[in-house]
């Protein structure tokens, strides 16, 4: 992972972001920001493939957009 520091600073980005929609999801009662907000700190642990990534976490971002309960 470390090879590419492309991967390094999308997966710091990312942490960034999971930290923002977990603080929301638990301060809101919100279920879905929540574990978006726990996956998106979780998953660039497990993937070093930079385009996937992107896409994941992007994936990921825009979820909550779509899924309301």
């Amino acid at each position: 992972m470390l090879d590419n520091p492309a991967v390094l600073i999308w997966s710091m980005l990312f942490g960034v972001f999971g930290i923002g929609f977990f603080t929301y999801g638990k301060r809101q009662g919100a279920p879905i920001p929540l574990i978006v907000g726990i996956t998106l700190m979780i998953y660039p642990y497990f993937v070093s493939n930079l385009i996937l990534l992107v896409c994941i976490g992007i994936a990921l971002i825009a979820l909550p957009y779509f899924v309301k309960l």
